[in-house]
């Protein structure tokens, strides 16, 4: 993918040395380049003002810091006068069109006020760094000198941390083994969610279905009486084959006709296991806005997965209802930490807020010391749910996970990461390594097109949410 023009100018006009990298060869987990750096700009929003803050991938705003700096600032300090509890952020996809609108608004506000920019001190610390290009897999690499030499009298601030990510992460740091500290906090987590008295025991729908899963025998009469003993179970079964997302011909009457004639005997036995498990965490701490976004865009991860399997040849097809339910629960730990530990849920809350560009994963373990991907499946080992979705749910932010079930993981990240790019999620988009498109035996063109076509029809896929 080329530059466009208006970039490669800026970076002639500029002297710019730079080199056109893939991001498998560029990443830092090949260990190839550990003083390498992913930049991410940012823009900050406050009612009629704005700043971009540059900063590396793996630093997080502390808002505390932040906070601190917007208070203690000088009369002259572009800062003073923000409006922090109105603060909106926003993350820029190309990091050099980033820049090259920050300059455009220096060279040509001449006589009022130009957008600030604020350079992180921590991303000083690199040699080299690589820039957006707006493809994602394409990365920009240029000298630090370089870089800093395109911004014109930048303020260099400290008000970020530093998160462990699973991609992008220098190599230097992200092998290093957890504290003492950590290692404490995550015991004790651990313990405290093998306390029964303290989680939500599994419900006995979903300790049905997951027996009526292990046995052989099972049939479709066997799957609706289980349903059918579980009353907002049952209308939300039906509810979902009766949506225009699906299109059946005629009325869905009951359970048996959800499951013969638009569903099928997998997909609602994983439907129903997934609706059972979500359902049960109480989420008093949750605002009803957050529970319908957490069920829909579980379920356009749901959906995408399922197309997806559709595009992958047979003989090389994950199973659909294991990666079904994967994509069903992908989210379940946030629901997880918001039931078990409710003051974290709303620090994490505001913190993801203003880092769209981290990870939710990084952000919860760096406030409680482990990510909800893990929490999420030490319960559901708890709970005896199947190993694949235990693994898929634990690995599915890591691209380069290759252990034991790996296709149910990866696929879920490649599927979570279509759906990022076309804003399905407040997280930035993550890039997708080209050897997880062929190690799936998925055309990446056609996993693309598949993606748009499911969202084409979001209205109607919304109207299966639960929460809706």
């Amino acid at each position: 993918m080329p530059l466009p023009i208006s970039i490669l100018q800026l970076l002639k006009s500029n002297n710019i040395r730079y080199q056109l990298r893939e991001y498998a060869s560029c990443a830092p987990s090949s260990r190839s380049a550990p003083q390498c750096c992913l930049v991410k700009p940012l823009r900050l929003q406050s009612e009629d003002q704005e700043i971009t803050l540059v900063l590396a991938w793996n630093r997080m705003i502390d808002l505390d810091t932040l906070q601190s700096s917007l208070e203690n600032a000088t009369t002259t300090s572009p800062l003073k006068h923000f409006n922090m509890s109105r603060m909106r952020v926003l993350v820029e996809q190309s990091g050099l069109q980033a820049i090259e609108s920050a300059l455009a608004s220096q060279q040509h506000n001449i006589g009022h006020p130009s957008t600030p920019i604020l350079i992180d001190k921590n991303l000083l610390d690199y040699n080299t760094l690589w820039l957006e290009t707006g493809k994602l897999e394409q990365m920009l690499e240029i000298e630090r000198d370089d870089f800093c030499s395109m911004i014109k009298s930048p303020n260099i601030v400290d008000i970020t941390t530093r998160v462990t990510t699973s991609s992008f992460d220098d190599a230097t740091t992200s092998a290093t083994a957890s504290t003492p500290v950590d290692r404490f906090t995550e015991k004790r987590i651990k313990q405290r969610l093998e306390d029964t008295l303290e989680l939500p025991l599994l419900p006995e729908t979903a300790n049905r279905i997951i027996k009526l899963r292990a046995d052989p025998n099972a049939d479709i009469s066997d799957l609706t009486e289980i349903v059918a003993l579980d009353p907002s179970l049952s209308a939300q079964v039906v509810s979902w084959a009766a949506s225009p997302y699906y299109s059946a011909p005629g009325k869905i009457k009951s359970v048996h006709d959800a499951i013969v004639r638009v569903l099928g005997f997998d997909m609602v036995l994983n439907l129903s296991l997934g609706l059972a498990l979500g359902k049960n965490m109480s989420t008093n701490i949750m605002q009803s806005d957050q529970i319908r976004d957490y069920w829909r865009y579980a379920v356009a991860v749901a959906a995408t997965t399922e197309a997806l399997i559709a595009k992958i040849p047979k003989e090389h097809s994950p199973s659909f209802g294991m990666s079904y339910l994967s994509g069903l629960l992908c989210n379940i730990g946030h629901l997880i930490v918001a039931e078990v530990f409710p003051p974290y849920y709303d620090n994490i809350s505001r913190h993801l807020r203003a880092n769209p560009h981290i990870q939710a994963h990084a952000i919860e373990t760096k406030i409680v010391g482990v990510d909800s991907d893990e929490i999420a499946s030490w319960l559901l080992e708890t709970w005896n749910m199947p190993e694949e979705v235990v693994i898929t749910l634990k690995h599915q932010h890591n691209p380069d996970y290759q252990g034991e079930h790996s296709e149910y993981a990866n696929l879920l990240y490649v599927a979570k990461q279509l759906l990022a790019r076309k804003g399905i999620t407040q997280r930035a988009a993550m890039p997708i390594p080209n050897r997880l498109f062929e190690q799936l035996h998925l055309d990446p063109a056609v996993a693309e097109a598949t993606v748009e076509q499911v969202l084409e029809s979001s209205e109607e896929l919304n109207s299966t949410s639960p929460a809706t």
